[in-house]
């Protein structure tokens, strides 16, 4: 089925153009995943889809059976109103039955529930609540009477994808699910569930993303928003393949730009020649030629950017005392975070802090920079440790101005180690601030290339001891290629609070990991091993997990829902199932062994992996329905 198609879209903000006659289709069931520089229209371009913004020329044709549902970077709400009213904001029969169940869960008012509860059974809306609790379970969403306005951004965040992912799962037949930094401000957890559950829902999708991993999982197809061939303004560069085979491929594509451009700088020179030893009056042979001349001289002009540039830099030095922490604690009220920490950092060291959001990460951050005081120990810095600190709060100014004066306030030149040095503007232009954008003012550019000053604004200080906090948050993949680049070279100490896999397992050697309680453990290792660890480590944690994915609830709604018994449909169903998640479970087995054979043929393979897929989404279905009617019995 076709959903969507656009033709010669063009947009600009001003006389700056973020892009023109693009085009573009998407098909239902096509995974997609837009790449491109932060301030290039990305985030522009999805909203055009969902209406939201229209174009300043070309069309937008969308299938009248196709619905789009967008998740915004920045979500937007009614603030007067509660979480509850934000996510359930359908008028329907089931949406509204919903939405009071979950209000009186939380009021304690027995009878209201107990009314809420049988409204439910009339309406058979348990299967879409199940739904419901585990979107809001695994997003961390308890609290749904606070108000909005009151949510920190991570907090909006995730409210803002449990509405989009509650929305895609009522009452819709055709999705496209469009998705700018769906990501952000989740732990890695939330991450990898989502990552299985857009899996599991078989969705059409378009998305934005800077996370490698989360992309490879999600997407089987890279759309590129950058210059075009010969030169053009805009175009869409297709690739089939995850992020590494795209990479291969604009590296190839880029290239045979640059062979195509010495070509023509080598017949720009010998018509620039011609054109100087041609006479005033021209035939109109040489007329032709003349016209000609000036293409090849756009061709023989252009610029390959390199992306992936090296930065030698000159760094402050590290003395042998760099930071001590001994016996440390630190609480607030009954949340312990530290509990007798004890650390001596090394020079070089490359650590990855990881844990769930509210664990204590950067309260630990701040404590070791001196910006908050431990309850109790000790913390030692060296004399000669320069902290470099990229927070999650962003760039904060007293005043507007050009991003060339923000660095050059910082400092005129970049010490490198050959001895020399680099200025402000070729620093900027490292970071993919082109000298076009070097003056434009801080207040007008977008949200990812806010962070990308920041960071640089960082770097720019030459600090010893780096501190970044989820610094990929907005930035876009070429950005961060920078960024690995210069980390994977940097000698100081680095310390990365990150949900980023990719890019925890690119830089760090160890872990930090919060596992609550005040409990730090160093893990010898990167984030994919630790993980690896802890699946073989846990194997139940999948049944653990599915006892979490319900909201919490008063006491009193609690004792309300066990009086509640089992209707005679319910009760045969309960018994169907258990049958039915045996029968599920002991066929996963016998295919998971014909897998693991070695000596099936290929065709059959195929069904097989499509057979495991399908019944590991019954049993996840199948076990949370078994698990709300066991709470019930």
């Amino acid at each position: 089925m076709h959903y969507v198609s656009a033709e010669d879209l063009s947009k600009s903000y001003g006389i700056q153009p973020l892009f023109e006659h693009i085009s573009f289709h998407i098909e239902e069931g096509d995974r997609i995943a837009l790449v491109a520089r932060n301030g290039t229209g990305k985030s522009t371009l999805l909203r055009m889809l969902a209406g939201k913004e229209m174009p300043d020329e070309g069309k937008i044709w969308i299938n009248k059976d196709v619905d789009v549902v967008l998740l915004e970077q920045e979500p937007d709400f009614d603030e007067s109103r509660s979480i509850l009213d934000n996510i359930f904001f359908h008028e329907h029969p089931v949406i509204r039955a919903i939405k009071e169940y979950e209000a009186i869960s939380e009021s304690g008012d027995a009878d209201k529930l107990n009314a809420a509860i049988i409204k439910m059974d009339d309406l058979g809306a348990w299967d879409f609540d199940a739904k419901v609790k585990q979107v809001l379970g695994k997003l961390n969403i308890h609290h749904l009477n606070q108000p909005v306005k009151t949510l920190s951004g991570g907090q909006r965040k995730r409210v803002a994808l449990a509405r989009t992912l509650i929305d895609i799962g009522f009452d819709h037949k055709h999705v496209l699910l469009v998705m700018d930094e769906p990501t952000n401000h989740l732990d890695v957890d939330m991450v990898e569930w989502l990552e299985h559950y857009i899996d599991r829902e078989n969705l059409t999708l378009l998305l934005v993303t800077h996370d490698r991993y989360f992309l490879d999982a999600t997407c089987a197809e890279i759309w590129e928003l950058a210059p075009g061939p010969g030169g053009e303004p805009s175009y869409i560069y297709t690739h089939k393949g995850d992020y590494q085979y795209f990479l291969e491929q604009k590296a190839a594509r880029m290239e045979n730009e640059q062979a195509s451009i010495e070509k023509a700088r080598n017949l720009y020179r010998r018509e620039l020649e011609w054109m100087r030893k041609q006479p005033r009056a021209r035939t109109t042979k040489s007329k032709s030629r003349q016209d000609n001349f000036y293409s090849v001289e756009k061709k023989a002009k252009q610029q390959v950017v390199d992306e992936q540039v090296q930065l030698d830099m000159k760094m402050s030095r590290l003395g042998g005392k760099i930071a001590e922490l001994k016996k440390v604690y630190k609480s607030y009220g009954d949340r312990v975070i530290l509990k007798g920490f004890d650390y001596t950092f090394k020079k070089g060291e490359r650590i990855g802090v990881v844990g769930r959001n509210g664990a204590g990460k950067s309260t630990f951050l701040n404590i070791l920079q001196g910006l908050e005081a431990p309850d109790s120990g000790k913390v030692n810095i060296g004399d000669t440790v320069v902290f470099g600190n990229y927070s999650q709060q962003g760039l904060v100014l007293k005043e507007d101005m050009r991003v060339i004066e923000f660095v050059k306030n910082i400092a005129e030149n970049f010490p490198l180690a050959s001895g020399g040095s680099m200025s402000a503007a070729q620093f900027l232009q490292l970071f993919l601030f082109e000298p076009d954008k070097q003056y434009t003012y801080i207040s007008k550019l977008s949200g990812g290339e806010k962070r990308r000053l920041h960071l640089l604004s960082i770097l720019f200080r030459n600090p010893n001891f780096l501190i970044l906090d989820e610094p990929t948050n907005d930035l876009d993949l070429p950005t961060l290629g920078v960024l690995e680049n210069f980390l994977a070279d940097f000698q100081g100490c680095l310390l990365i609070v990150s949900h980023d896999r990719y890019f925890m397992d690119r830089l760090v050697e160890h872990l930090f990991v919060f596992e609550g309680d005040g409990v730090v453990r160093d893990f010898p290792g990167n984030y994919s091993q630790y993980r690896m660890e802890k699946d073989t480590a846990l194997p139940a944690e999948t049944s653990a997990v599915k006892t979490e994915t319900k909201p919490a609830v008063t006491e009193t709604a609690k004792a309300v829902q066990q009086k509640r018994q089992l209707s005679y449909k319910e009760k045969r169903e309960f018994e169907t199932l258990e049958k039915e998640i045996a029968d599920l479970a002991a066929e996963k087995a016998v295919v998971t062994a014909k897998l693991n054979a070695g000596d099936t043929a290929y065709e059959e393979l195929q069904q097989l992996s499509v057979r495991i897929g399908e019944i590991a989404a019954l049993l996840d279905e199948k076990e949370m329905r078994w698990l709300e009617l066991s709470e019930l019995s």
